[in-house]
């Protein structure tokens, strides 16, 4: 059996690859020394562990021999899993997109031995891969100065990209733009089906976080109804795991029936909060019950023993993309009896199949919605026998061979879902989210905190990894600032202080106003580059920003407010330019435009208060408090002895205190 270097790492994606024939090496300055050394050209190929592509790509061609020998020859080969290396997939995937307007993984990009590329693709068949790998081969022994032009070139490039300059105009307070904002978002929604349109559909819960948070300041009902279309046929539809809970990466239809299997912790993270919140607008039982499906799923099966969570399940098992969730009609009929025509009628379950190959995808947008009433069932009768049909179809799927388990545990995307805890625990008051929440921070503190005050990366099988990114600290601090919301412990909100500093040191950069994805002491590419852009995950620039009007808020702080601002400033036309792509950005515009509201509650009363509060949606408003004032300048002088007292404020002005919720209700809306 072949081994390579990749053997001695944790990344289970990269120990997919120790047993190629391919001399896999991976990132780091050694393969830079080695390829000037050799006079070989680099080839940098990345992907991550649940990409059902890479997967394909892998056995087509890095565990052929032959082709390995064309790779080992003219190549200094690296292997680099984009979830752990972020911003070496940055770098490459820019490289991409500059030279075909095509991103994706796996991305196989081709460097200069100093790592400046001069050429990157995505997916190639073998014999198609084998071409390119000659053509560059030759290209370097009789026109290296073609490539090296071209090398040049792309990384003049690759810097620009996202190149933000500081905006010395003032944001404006006016909320006219955001009326357009909503109205060029409005526009890209599927009006049947929800979801941006588009033949493929990803969640996107920044999109619709934004749309509830718009309904909620402007009254719009049109805002309000994109969202809970989209998020009703989300929930119905193939791409939610009917019968064991949490949602695949995207649907690969308009109509949310076809998903690509794969499950990963950050869509499921985000989407528990985003549930949530619809849940505290409108009250649907329907999305109570998929916060509550979806954090089971990422108890049973994404949570590490120690309190961290894992990273994301694979698309395929036994070598077929979705093997693990699809159905025949008769293992249906052989596990339910006579109970099977129920389930069937409502999740459109068929002799041929809803899918491929006679294979079904439970999928209640294809079913018939009145079975209820078919069978003489009352409403809670029926989700009691589904629920109970369900969990027999469970215990038959969890015997069949499980998809692969990423298990790294990455600091970014678990803070992610610690905050989705702590959304659905503001929502339903469930103290086993809390729990869950807490231990997790327990988790991060022991295992993925560094020395310096700072955060490392990636854990797994007892190590810490890779110097931590803007992303794993924005995230980690906006969850640090949800665990005080609804705890009120102090010791929370110094935290984030403490990492906001740390942050501000190591990535701020005063030039433009922005913070580096990088750390200054660990930026070793051909460019130190920003994420602007929200994506599937909001880009870790809005997140700070987010954050430090947050804290601004709630520490008093000058300094990070201005900061904050001066960063909305930045991208403030782009936000008006392409809402879909800063759509969290958008957010924080609503921020602006309309400062939060600072509700403190003080006494011995207040977690019951803070809790009557919560169960509401209330995305304008931050809390503090606790029995007594601590040492938080806005709680100054706020305790009455032997009361319960809530002070809504705005811009420290506050209105007339009461020990009334729904007064103070009542106070938000003047």
């Amino acid at each position: 059996m072949y081994t390579n270097a990749l053997i001695h790492e944790t990344s289970p994606y990269l120990l997919q690859h120790a047993h190629n024939p391919v001399n896999w090496h991976p990132w780091g300055p050694q393969v830079l020394d080695l390829a000037r050394k050799e006079h070989k050209l680099l080839l940098i190929s990345i992907g991550y562990a649940a990409c059902h592509w890479c997967h394909v790509m892998a056995h087509e061609s890095f565990e052929d021999p032959e082709v390995a020998q064309i790779m080992n020859r003219h190549y200094i080969c690296v292997k680099v899993d984009r979830e752990e290396r972020p911003d070496v997939d940055q770098i490459y995937m820019n490289a991409a997109l500059l030279v075909s307007g095509n991103g994706g993984w796996p991305l196989n990009a081709f460097a200069m031995p100093d790592g400046k590329p001069f050429y990157a693709g995505t997916y190639y068949p073998k014999e198609k891969w084998k071409e390119v790998l000659s053509y560059f081969a030759m290209l370097q022994q009789k026109e290296p100065h073609t490539l090296q032009q071209q090398a040049a070139y792309l990384s003049n490039g690759i810097s620009q990209i996202e190149l933000i300059p500081k905006n010395e105009t003032p944001v404006s307070r006016d909320a006219d733009w955001l009326g357009s904002v909503f109205g060029i978002l409005e526009a890209r929604v599927d009006p049947k089906f929800g979801g941006m349109s588009g033949s493929i559909k990803f969640p996107m819960p920044s999109i619709w976080e934004f749309l509830l948070q718009y309904h909620h300041f402007s009254g719009d009902p049109v805002a309000l109804e994109r969202v809970t279309l989209t998020l009703d046929h989300m929930a119905m539809g193939g791409i939610y795991d009917q019968i064991g809970g949490g949602f695949s990466r995207y649907s690969t239809d308009p109509y949310w029936h076809a998903p690509h299997f794969e499950k990963m912790l950050y869509d499921n993270a985000q989407l528990v909060s985003l549930y949530s919140h619809a849940f505290q607008l409108t009250g649907k039982p329907l999305y109570k019950r998929i916060v509550y499906e979806t954090i089971a799923f990422i108890k049973r099966e994404l949570t590490s023993p120690e309190g961290g969570f894992f990273s994301s399940l694979d698309a395929d098992s036994q070598g077929e993309e979705g093997r693990y969730y699809v159905w025949k009609q008769e293992e249906i009929e052989e596990t339910l009896g006579s109970d099977a025509p129920i389930f069937m009628e409502a999740y459109g379950i068929r002799a041929k199949g809803n899918w491929e190959s006679g294979y079904n995808i439970p999928d209640l947008l294809e079913g018939n919605r009145n079975v209820a009433e078919k069978y003489g069932l009352s409403e809670a009768q029926f989700a009691e026998k589904i629920g109970e049909m369900g969990a027999s179809l469970l215990q038959v799927r969890e015997e069949r061979i499980r998809p692969a388990t990423d298990d790294k545990i990455l600091s970014s995307w678990n803070a992610l879902m610690t905050k989705g805890l702590l959304d659905a625990y503001q929502a339903f008051g469930e103290r086993d989210f809390l729990v869950m929440a807490q231990q997790n921070f327990r988790f991060l503190s022991q295992h993925l905190g560094s020395a310096e005050g700072g955060l490392h990366r990636s854990y797994r099988d007892g190590r810490s990894a890779i110097p931590g990114f803007l992303d794993d600290y924005a995230q980690y601090i906006q969850s640090l600032i949800g665990a005080y919301q609804v705890t009120f412990d102090q010791e929370w909100l110094e935290r984030a202080q403490s990492v906001t500093e740390y942050v501000i040191i190591h990535f701020y950069d005063p030039d433009s106003g922005m913070f580096f994805y990088t750390e200054d002491r660990y930026s070793d590419l051909i460019a130190r580059k920003m994420e602007v852009a929200d994506n599937v995950i909001p880009a870790s620039n809005s997140v700070m920003a987010g954050n430090l009007f947050w804290l601004a808020a709630l520490l008093d702080q000058e300094k990070f407010h201005e900061i904050a601002s001066q960063q909305l400033n930045n991208v403030l036309e782009e936000i008006k330019k392409s809402p879909s792509e800063y759509s969290y950005w958008a957010q924080m515009g609503l921020i602006w435009v309309r400062p939060p509201y600072e509700v403190a509650i003080v006494g011995p009363d207040w977690k019951s208060k803070l809790k009557e509060f919560q169960k509401h949606y209330l995305p304008e408003v931050i809390y503090l408090g606790g029995p007594d004032e601590g040492s938080l300048s806005l709680l100054k002088n706020k305790v009455v002895p032997g009361k319960t007292m809530v002070y809504v404020c705005r811009d420290k002005t506050c209105q007339k205190p009461t020990e009334d919720v729904k007064e103070a209700l009542d106070q938000l809306k003047h």
